[in-house]
């Protein structure tokens, strides 16, 4: 298995326990699944060491440390897996309204990137938009402003908005799966995704909009748990469903995953696809509104 597959697998793995562990409360499933996973890892180190090593305490003693290892890294982004479960779950379930989540997200202290980031940047747009559009995770622009798509790849986006209609000051409503920007503007990471997962999902019950735009991989594999490629995943609807969302009177939103504008600007072939993408959603955007 490619560290590609290894990555998608752990992440389906994390997703599909908190969705478990949102609907019953269990909150040690994902206990299990990171043990298997740091296992899988030793395993690996251990089938690629080419000197014959006695089975002995002392080689027991150094996979026990390398596990351990791992899991402290963990603790370390996330506090605890108690953070994840019952701080997050308590602080988003706690939010009546957008002004209250933005509030109790600025308390959460079981993300790793809080610390390293400028602002929080929480969402702009419209409440009850039509639309509301998530990315992954907020860029150098957005993290000195507090505002997400700001920089080129948002300019880009409100240009493609404004082909359908649709913009900030209107009708749209736009986050980012991730609020704070990871150094360097590198990929989230699982751990770090999952730890603010429940204030995403509260935060898509709360604006209740019409249609859903996963922009980029990163958004469209977390929220329609896929372990699939944006270039399969994208043109498609889908039925976004949530407990969160169910508490609100909602039983499912229609969903469609397109590029992210930041990919646009390193591929502008690919705009052509994207454009495909936005008719689509303009035209069921229309069924709505007439």
């Amino acid at each position: 298995m490619n560290d590609s597959n290894i990555i998608n697998s752990k992440r389906s793995k994390l997703l599909a326990a908190l969705k478990w562990q949102i609907d019953v409360g269990v909150d040690e499933s994902i206990d299990n699944h990171t043990f298997n996973r740091f296992n899988q890892i030793v395993q690996g180190k251990k089938k690629q060491e080419t000197k014959s090593i006695p089975t002995n305490s002392t080689q027991k003693s150094e996979s026990l440390d390398f596990s351990q290892q791992n899991i402290n890294n963990l603790s370390e982004q996330l506090m605890s897996k108690e953070a994840i479960n019952i701080n997050a779950m308590s602080l988003a379930n706690d939010a009546t309204d957008l002004i209250s989540l933005k509030n109790n997200l600025a308390l959460f202290e079981g993300c790793s990137l809080k610390k390293t980031a400028t602002n929080l940047v929480f969402g702009q747009g419209q409440e009850n938009a039509d639309v509301m559009l998530i990315g992954e995770a907020p860029g150098r622009h957005e993290d000195r402003q507090g505002v997400p798509f700001i920089g080129p790849s948002g300019q880009l986006l409100d240009e493609m908005l404004s082909y359908i209609g649709l913009s900030r000051e209107k009708n749209v409503y736009l986050t980012n799966i991730i609020p704070w920007r990871p150094p360097g503007n590198r990929q989230p990471t699982d751990i770090e995704i999952i730890s603010c997962l429940p204030f995403l999902y509260q935060h898509i019950a709360l604006v209740k909009p019409r249609i859903l735009v996963f922009l980029g991989a990163t958004s469209a594999k977390t929220l329609l748990e896929s372990t699939e490629g944006i270039t399969k995943l994208r043109g498609k609807w889908y039925d976004y469903k949530s407990s969160y969302l169910k508490k609100s009177g909602i039983e499912s939103i229609p969903a469609m995953a397109t590029l992210h504008p930041a990919y646009l600007l390193r591929q502008p072939a690919q705009k052509r696809s994207t454009w495909k993408d936005l008719l689509s959603i303009r035209e069921l955007l229309n069924t709505y509104t007439g």
